[in-house]
């Protein structure tokens, strides 16, 4: 049994309380903080476990979520268990933390033999998508279909360029013998045209069997792969047995019906935990998860952070795991019911408004009803004869700064073709944690919503949206840089997720409560806007300086 001791810096007045949500978005409690950071303190001297160097989790294969349990013995005594989610270091087992869920002999008979299979149908698939003969027929119906349609486009050139003068003479001419060469050659054309598309055909007839043929077997392999796959891992998922605190014990599969598990499913670090202290009858007090290393290719993890439990993958199991518990309910971020801070209107006239929008505040109405408080709300009182939907674009509640509104539709149109058309010029200034590389650039990664995790965003290659930033330093100063960005799109948390994400500064902004370390607020302020005002036609500057 894997236990830490653990003394407490301070008596723990919750003992005796409900045990903390894994859900909680609010941080963790503190008994489970305060062990995270004992452990992470480990971290920081160079060693995540005997033989295995902390740096591992900042190279290619990038970082980890690691959890502390703090649990109390049957002597009253209290200590925390460690987990690390998946695998560390290539094994399942590490010394010092808590084994994984799975029977580890069971796993061992189903595994080895169905990732050999697996394997073996992976090199066949590669073998023939990679073989002489298939890509030799790929490049000769790609080089085929660009022929083919370079011959179309000349051909429908001559043809047209024949036909406007032929269009041209009949208008000229009036001889019968005349017009009927006119109407002949037409029918020419006509027939030149189908004897291209003929040819063409018999083309494609002599190439593209061969090449269906080979891609019906690449698309048999990988199919026979996926379904090989798919058995394999219900078959790996049938090793998890899920205990909760009542002593009840139920098969993993059976908690994610009717659907399937995820891979990766009670592989994460609370599962772990909370299993290790059923077995082994130590009460669970409080839990943490934390991230350690480089963040993942997608983005949104950054290193000592806290995050709540997964919703994806332990959201159906964890429940049952809680069992026998009394458990607190999830908080959940919410803005404030009202801001106290004013918002001051920087400019104003007859179509036009230009506020300076605190941190903590709405841009729009939020989902929960008792935030009454916004940005668009305190317009609508300040100007009631004001029609069409007033702001023109919006800043997260986190962030300060300038805002443009328009007091009737036809202002507002015309500012929001500018912000399409890219013709406003945005500059914020932030604090980003370390001192960044290179003194400017530009960041261009595309982005979308964790839809596992929202408001989160991440990184996207293949369904994100286009998100362009250029970036300048300003000043560095006590581990902290100065920057200042000038946003090209407007995606949501664009600049946030740019500053935190490897792809773009690695460096988080201050107080980014979802991208990097909560503080007193998040260093990011729009400072500078400039657009064309739509009624006088002339550019009009605004700038109001950060508070921070």
């Amino acid at each position: 049994m894997w236990i830490t001791p653990f003394e407490p810096r301070s008596a723990p007045e919750a003992l005796a309380g409900a045990f903390p949500s894994p859900f909680d978005e609010l941080g963790p409690h503190v008994l489970a903080r305060q062990a995270a950071e004992a452990m992470q303190a480990e971290f920081r001297a160079g060693f995540i476990a005997p033989g295995i160097p902390t740096a591992m989790l900042d190279g290619p294969e990038g970082g980890k979520m690691f959890g502390v349990l703090v649990v109390q013995r049957p002597d009253g005594r209290l200590g925390f268990l460690r987990s690390f989610s998946g695998m560390l270091a290539g094994r399942w087992e590490v010394e010092g933390f808590v084994p994984p869920l799975f029977d580890r002999e069971a796993r061992d008979r189903v595994e080895p033999a169905g990732e050999a299979v697996v394997k073996a149908l992976f090199a066949r698939a590669e073998a023939l998508r990679t073989s002489e003969e298939l890509v030799s027929l790929r490049t000769a119906h790609e080089a085929q279909e660009a022929r083919h349609t370079e011959e179309r486009a000349a051909l429908r050139a001559r043809h047209e360029e024949k036909r406007r003068k032929r269009h041209a003479l009949r208008a000229e001419l009036t001889e019968r013998a005349a017009l009927h060469a006119l109407d002949q050659e037409s029918r020419g054309d006509k027939a030149e045209w189908r004897r291209l598309e003929a040819a063409q055909q018999e083309e494609h007839r002599a190439l593209a069997p061969r090449k269906a043929r080979l891609e019906r077997r690449l698309r048999a392999l990988e199919r026979l792969r996926w379904i090989v796959c798919r058995a394999l891992m219900k078959r790996i998922h049938d090793t998890y047995e899920v205990p909760n605190a009542r002593g009840e014990r139920r098969p993993l599969r059976t908690l994610f019906a009717p659907g399937e598990p995820p891979s990766g499913a009670a592989d994460c670090a609370a599962p772990k935990l909370l299993a290790h202290a059923y077995t082994h009858g130590l009460r669970p007090l409080a839990l943490a998860e934390f991230w350690w290393g480089t963040p993942p290719p997608s983005g949104g993890r950054a290193s000592g952070a806290f995050y709540a439990a997964c919703r994806d993958k332990c959201g159906p199991f964890l429940p049952f795991m809680l069992e026998g518990l009394s458990v607190a309910p999830p908080r959940a971020f919410s803005p404030p019911a009202v801001v106290a801070e004013d918002l001051a209107v920087v400019f104003e006239d007859a179509w036009v408004v230009v506020v300076d929008k605190p941190q903590g505040l709405l841009s729009i109405p939020g989902k929960d009803a008792s935030v009454t408080d916004s940005v668009l709300a305190r317009l609508r009182a300040r100007y009631p004869r004001a029609t069409g939907p007033l702001l023109v674009h919006r800043l997260d509640l986190d962030t300060s700064g300038l805002l443009v509104a328009a007091l009737d539709p036809r202002t507002h149109a015309d500012l929001q073709r500018q912000f399409t058309r890219r013709e406003v010029h945005k500059r914020y200034v932030a604090w980003v944690e370390g001192l960044v590389r290179g003194d400017q650039g530009t960041i261009d990664f595309p982005m979308r919503v964790d839809l596992d995790d929202r408001p989160r965003q991440i990184h996207d290659p293949v369904h994100g949206k286009s998100a362009v930033t250029r970036w300048q330093v300003l000043e560095r100063r006590g581990g902290r840089t100065r920057v200042a960005f000038f946003p090209l799109t407007g995606r949501t948390h664009q600049l946030r997720v740019h500053a935190a994400h490897p792809l773009g500064l690695g460096a988080p902004i201050v107080g980014d409560r979802l991208y990097g370390h909560p503080d007193d607020r998040l260093h990011l302020h729009a400072e500078s806007l400039s657009f064309r005002h739509p009624e006088t036609g002339q550019l009009v500057s605004f700038e109001r300086p950060a508070p921070f």
